[in-house]
């Protein structure tokens, strides 16, 4: 388990949230590249449990998860993933209440409303 002063996180359930708030449910949508795609996949699959196909240089991801904001799942799904193999990027989009937050590695790159 990680923490980071704001409650326990768990990362065994295939979910990744924190016990210190009631946590809103994410799809995601992403794609994880990686110096070593062998490396990283069963963290992946144990992280966000859901679809994973691979992909010419990792994997594409589509799953439900929970957690407090999606700037806090996206910032542990990458960190774990990095604690494996630094050289690993994502790509990811999370939606929730109707929002698409789009990230790249750490960053977010933008905010817009999800169409039905």
């Amino acid at each position: 388990m990680f923490g980071c002063g704001l409650g326990r996180r768990h990362w065994g359930s295939g979910t990744l949230h924190n016990s210190a708030v009631s946590p809103n449910r994410f799809e995601l949508v992403a794609d994880v590249s990686s110096a070593d795609p062998e490396a990283i996949e069963p963290v992946l699959r144990r992280l966000v449990g859901g679809g994973i196909a691979p992909t010419a240089d990792g994997f594409h991801v589509v799953a439900t998860l929970s957690g407090e904001s999606a700037r806090d799942l996206n910032r542990s799904l990458l960190s774990a993933l990095r604690h494996v193999e630094r050289r690993t990027r994502l790509r990811a989009a999370w939606t929730a209440g109707g929002v698409t937050e789009r990230f790249f590695d750490y960053v977010l790159k933008g905010t817009q409303s999800a169409h039905p």
